[in-house]
C-alpha cells in the first residue's frame, strides 16, 4: 500500500474525519500529507549543515633568494644590536612566525659561510587559541602561554620534561620574562614531521620553541653556548 493511500485511509477512519474532502484531496495532491505523516511519526530528519573543511596548510616553501638575503640582513642587524651580550656571532637562529607551523620557519643563519638551514618550530597556544596553525599574537605576560617576539641569548643546557633543552634569556622588553616563564628550546613529538602528517599542523607549546626530536640536535650543535635567537614575523621579501 502506498503511503498516500495509508494516510487517507487513516484520516478517513479516525480523527481527521472533520477535515473537508477538498482539503484532503488537495493535500494528497501536493504531498503535504506526506510531510505531516513524516513529522507525526518521527520520519523527518533535520538537515545537517555541511562539515567545514579547513584549508590545507602549505608544506613547502619555494626557494626565495630575496628572503634568504633578508634573513642574513636581520641576523647581522640583531647581532649588532645585541653587541657584547652575545658570546658567539657565527650562527644566528631566526624564527619567522609569519609562516604556517607546517613550514620550515626556524632558520639557522650561518654568517661565516652564508648558508641557511631551516626546520619546523612550534608557537605557543596562547598565540593561536583557535589552533589555526598560524601565530596570531605575541605576548610576554606570565601565564599567557604565548610566544614572545624579540632577541634571546641562548644559555646552558639542562635536562627537563622534554629531555635536554636550552635555556633562553630575553633581551628585549617584549620577552624579558622568558626566564621567569621558563621559555626554552626543547624537543617535542608534537613538533615533528609525523605530527604534521597526522594532524595537518604542528601542536602548540606553552610559549617555548619546540622542534621535532629528529631535528633538535641542530639546535644543540648550532645555537647553544651564548648565541643569538631572534623571533618575529619576518614574511617573504
Amino acid at each position: 500500500m502506498k503511503r498516500r493511500d495509508l494516510i487517507l485511509g487513516t484520516l478517513a477512519a479516525g480523527a481527521a474525519l472533520s477535515v473537508p474532502g477538498r482539503a484532503l484531496a488537495k493535500a494528497a495532491q501536493d504531498a503535504s500529507l506526506d510531510q505531516e505523516f513524516d513529522q507525526a511519526f518521527g520520519l523527518v530528519t533535520t538537515p545537517q549543515a555541511p562539515a567545514v573543511v579547513e584549508p590545507a596548510l602549505p608544506l613547502v616553501a619555494p626557494p626565495n633568494p630575496a628572503y634568504d638575503a633578508k634573513l642574513i640582513a636581520i641576523a647581522k642587524r640583531e647581532l649588532e644590536r645585541a653587541g657584547a651580550t652575545v658570546w658567539r656571532g657565527d650562527i644566528v637562529g631566526i624564527a619567522d612566525f609569519a609562516r604556517a607551523s607546517t613550514l620550515p620557519r626556524f632558520h639557522f643563519v650561518n654568517l661565516e659561510n652564508g648558508t641557511i638551514r631551516s626546520f619546523r618550530v612550534s608557537h605557543g597556544r596562547g598565540s593561536d587559541p583557535a589552533h589555526s596553525g598560524f601565530l596570531q599574537q605575541f605576548s610576554g605576560v606570565p601565564g599567557s602561554e604565548a610566544t614572545s617576539r624579540g632577541a634571546y641569548l641562548t644559555a646552558e643546557w639542562y635536562y627537563g620534561k622534554y629531555g635536554t633543552s636550552i635555556r633562553l634569556l630575553g633581551l628585549d622588553a617584549d620577552n624579558r620574562t622568558a626566564l621567569e616563564r621558563a621559555i626554552v628550546m626543547h624537543p617535542a613529538a608534537y613538533a615533528s614531521a609525523a605530527h604534521v602528517a597526522r594532524f595537518g599542523k604542528l601542536g602548540r607549546s606553552e610559549g617555548c620553541f619546540a622542534m621535532g626530536p629528529e631535528d633538535f640536535n641542530e639546535a644543540l650543535w648550532n645555537l647553544s653556548g651564548g648565541r643569538l635567537l631572534f623571533a618575529d614575523r619576518i614574511g617573504d621579501a
